[in-house]
């Protein structure tokens, strides 16, 4: 965990650019997962609890070992893009302030 951690302050934050473009596409990726999620669950929800066993064994708990799944995926993408947004603030509040190496 600490070999990705610095390697992702070396190679995505320590490059404007390259934070920008990630948080942009971590930016699109969550909307993209989060899309109408609400929905499904709730969806996915009331079809087990009207069906029962039969519901979880038809796909209803594989649905929503999918939908718990896309929501983990959302929630990692929403941090990188939190992460990227912090990073190029600071960047430019304070321009002339070199970060220090992990």
């Amino acid at each position: 965990m600490q070999a990705l951690h610095r390697a992702f302050s070396r190679y995505v934050l320590g490059h404007a650019g390259v934070t920008f473009l990630v948080l942009c596409a971590s930016f699109g990726f969550f909307g993209v997962g989060t899309l109408n999620l609400f929905k499904m669950f709730s969806d996915n929800w009331d079809f087990i609890t009207a069906n029962g066993w039969m519901a979880l064994t038809e796909g209803g708990a594989r649905q929503l070992i999918e939908l718990l799944t896309v929501l983990f995926i959302s929630m990692l993408n929403y941090v990188v893009f939190k992460a990227c947004e912090h990073s190029l603030v600071h960047k430019i509040l304070h321009p002339n302030e070199h970060p220090t190496p992990p």
